[in-house]
């Protein structure tokens, strides 16, 4: 796994370098932001690592060129900011993830493995998921069903990633959460019953029928069929 660290602090830097160097991983570092989008819209990395405080650019005005490139890179943030607002922020911009500074580096691990396992591709053609009409391509970050496109939110894309890769599988409430909103625990797993239904909405279109299903008691499931 190649990964891409846009960080300024130089010392931070160099201490993550050493812990990923340790588990594995082939890292490129940037010290400035300009560069490091450079870099990052290469499209040779199979994860970035951005600072919210950077020289040149900083990390959401990164994340959001990233995006509109429709690179589907996964993006972990890194920042000292921790309020609810700046979090929502930081992934409404394009960012996966967000570590709040300090962090502990077993931590950082972790959240990486998470990413990665998010974005293993589910089948041989890693650039698209297919389960009946419902096609997601993550190079274009477009989805459509029966011919007809389907503008996604973010969350509502992360859902249906999650379950394109797992079709014919029942995924509780708590595995959605932690898929689609990483390690955030202030979300309420009530909120996926919101966003299931907002996803449900869409997916219902030129008279298909909605492919998702309740599994009471358990969760939600994509059936194969009714995709």
């Amino acid at each position: 796994m190649k990964i891409l660290l846009i960080e300024d602090d130089k010392r931070l830097a160099q201490l993550v370098q050493n812990v990923l160097k340790e588990e594995k991983y082939t890292l490129d570092v940037e010290h400035d932001g300009g560069t490091g989008l450079e870099l990052a819209l290469c499209g040779a990395h199979d994860l970035v690592i951005v600072d919210w405080m950077l020289p040149g650019r900083d990390g959401p005005s990164i994340c959001r060129s990233i995006r509109s490139a429709k690179l589907s890179v996964p993006i972990l943030m890194l920042t000292a900011r921790s309020q609810v607002e700046d979090r929502v922020a930081g992934l409404e911009s394009g960012a996966d993830d967000y570590l709040v500074k300090p962090f502990d580096f077993d931590e950082l691990i972790a959240r990486i493995r998470a990413l990665s396992r998010r974005y293993t591709p589910g089948s041989i053609d890693s650039a698209e998921l297919r389960i009946g009409s419902i096609v997601m391509d993550l190079n274009t970050h477009t989805v459509r069903r029966a011919e007809s496109s389907i503008e996604l939110t973010k969350r509502e894309w992360d859902i249906l990633e999650f379950f394109l890769r797992h079709p014919n599988k029942t995924l509780s409430r708590a595995e959605i959460l932690n898929y689609a909103w990483s390690y955030d625990t202030q979300v309420k797993p009530e909120l996926v019953d919101v966003y299931i239904s907002y996803l449900r909405q869409k997916l219902t279109v030129n008279g298909k029928k909605d492919p998702i299903q309740t599994v009471r008691g358990f969760g939600y499931i994509l059936d194969e069929i009714n995709a």
